[in-house]
């Protein structure tokens, strides 16, 4: 589930709960206080994509406090 992942504070990326570091840029900013969850499939079609900079399909939260 969702819920208990952790997201990457600096690329708002979704990481499994057991990652030390973030799989997409490899920082250890994780957090669990995180808010909305998007799956980006084609970042270069996607609008979403180009507003969060995201260049790499995946998933990605919303909003990371």
């Amino acid at each position: 589930m969702a819920e208990d992942r952790l997201v990457c504070r600096e690329c708002h990326r979704v990481n499994d709960p057991d990652e030390q570091n973030c799989v997409a840029c490899g920082s250890s900013s994780l957090t669990e206080d995180w808010a909305g969850y998007v799956f980006i499939a084609h970042p270069e079609e996607s609008q979403i994509a180009t507003e969060m900079e995201v260049t790499e399909a995946g998933a990605y939260a919303l909003k990371v406090r």
